[in-house]
């Protein structure tokens, strides 16, 4: 349950707390510190925004993980055909204490909790006198997702909706995360917070923003006054697509994609997989997942080996790479993408329960793969976006610690090869497919880039391949004994 607090007597220790010459009161929460002197920095006449405030605070067992969003009235700028609007900002995804009770502490040198705020920016209707108090629940949205999965967000992020951001007849169903076009970096005594900031986007951008890339709609998006601007403004009243605006737009990103395929490296997604090699009662070598009555879960290795094809902005110019399974940490953080304590698909549900070094990797002969409707419709995005531009496509499952790994022959370290092109390291399983097997299964696919005309459950399968996907309803994947 959230309250809504009028500019003017904060509550102990709010960010509105603090006299009109900055200065702070000692129950001030260090970490607000730097957060709320840039909002300052922008808004010097606004010290005390309408805020909307979690009434029963997380770190005491409150559904809400924000401790506060404040809201602030933007007047644009008018030489920048930059619209007035509403701008909101987050206070809870970084460390505001400092004393353990949410984030644990690591230092001031690295991220700040998730090292990161949300911001959203809502067009200003005209005769509005307050901030409509929606988007702060959408930021709790956002903020569960990331307290819940520990998966973080960073710049040219999708956000899949599938629901008008206002609860209204909008089209405006999803999100892209960018960076705020005005907010700074700041460093706190528990350090440094970026903002991230939410825009609006219609299904038809998303699913561009899918088959190429998250930065490159962003950019046609800040050419396109009504549908943002340059600074990326959400009007939820946009009642048409920037290609249907400006139709040019589409060849740039059909271009887009022909030259750069898509930097879209694996999605959270339902799905599953059998091996069809071995008979379904032979529990301890299947999939499955059982030994005894407790559940095979992936190894801290690999679920730290997932996270990193899970990485954003992927080897558009350098050969793409899985790390080797046995990958070691350097100093805690990942080696290769920026220090951040809780990186995706990193949570205590995909700790061992097998110690890694006894989980064998297995060639498989023969495999049965598993979709959603929604999961199997990236599969065309997964071969021509990804593998045909030599990268690489992970399927992370949101019910449980099965993963499905695509790979083309241009990726290094993978345990799937040209001659065992099945491979499996626990729940985990890898597909090496050819250049020629793609074209073929795009073929064969085709269907899939209609969904309207899709009817479930509906299998494809390849016998010579040994392989077989099949798209299935939801309520299956709901039912851990699929």
């Amino acid at each position: 349950m959230e309250g809504v607090r009028p500019g003017g007597g904060p509550p102990a220790g709010g960010p509105g707390s603090g006299s009109g010459s900055g200065s702070f009161p000692s129950l001030f929460p260090p970490g607000l510190h730097g957060i709320y002197g840039e909002c300052r920095r922008l808004y010097p006449d606004q010290p005390n925004p309408l805020q909307v405030t979690a009434i029963l605070k997380y770190w005491l067992g409150g559904p809400d993980p924000l401790d506060y969003v404040s809201m602030y009235r933007n007047l644009g700028n008018p030489a920048l055909n930059v619209p007035e609007h509403w701008h909101y900002v987050s206070f809870g995804l970084s460390d505001l204490y400092g004393d353990n009770r949410v984030h644990e502490f690591t230092g001031t040198d690295g991220p700040s909790g998730f090292g990161f705020e949300l911001t959203f920016r809502l067009k200003r209707e005209t005769g509005e006198s307050a901030p409509p108090t929606w988007p702060a629940e959408l930021m709790q949205g956002l903020a569960r997702y990331v307290f819940q999965s520990e998966n973080t967000f960073c710049s040219g992020d999708h956000v899949s909706w599938h629901n008008p951001l206002d609860n209204s007849e909008s089209r405006i169903q999803h999100m892209l995360l960018t960076e705020d076009p005005q907010m700074q970096p700041v460093q706190t005594p528990f350090g440094v917070v970026t903002f991230l900031q939410i825009v609006g986007v219609c299904t038809e951008e998303l699913h561009a923003a899918q088959q190429w890339n998250g930065q490159g709609i962003l950019e046609l998006l800040r050419t396109v006054p009504v549908a943002g601007g340059p600074w990326l403004i959400t009007d939820m009243r946009r009642g048409e697509t920037i290609f249907e605006i400006d139709p040019q737009l589409q060849e740039r990103v059909d271009k887009g994609i022909e030259t750069d395929g898509s930097n879209l490296s694996g999605v959270s997604a339902k799905c599953a997989w059998d091996d069809l090699s071995r008979p379904p009662e032979d529990e301890e070598d299947s999939r499955s997942i059982c030994i005894g009555t407790q559940p095979r879960r992936l190894s801290g290795k690999d679920t730290e080996q997932i996270r990193e094809t899970l990485r954003r902005g992927l080897e558009i110019n350098s050969k793409p790479v899985l790390p080797p399974i046995n990958a070691q940490r350097q100093n805690g953080l990942n080696h290769d993408r920026a220090p951040s304590r809780k990186d995706s698909l990193e949570s205590e549900s995909s700790a061992a329960i097998i110690p890694h070094e006894l989980i064998r990797t297995r060639q498989l002969e023969s495999v049965h793969l598993k979709f959603n409707q929604e999961s199997g419709a990236l599969i065309p995005l997964c071969l021509r976006g990804r593998l045909l531009h030599g990268r690489h496509f992970t399927y992370k499952s949101i019910t449980g610690d099965t993963a499905i790994t695509f790979v083309s022959t241009g990726v290094e370290g993978a345990f799937a090869t040209e001659e065992h092109p099945y491979a499996a390291h626990g729940p985990w399983l890898q597909i090496l497919l050819t250049e020629e097997f793609v074209e073929k299964m795009l073929e064969d696919l085709e269907d899939l880039n209609s969904p309207e005309e899709f009817k479930l459950p509906k299998e494809y399968s390849w016998p010579e391949k040994k392989l077989k996907v099949s798209i299935l309803p939801d309520a299956v994947f709901d039912n851990p004994l699929h």
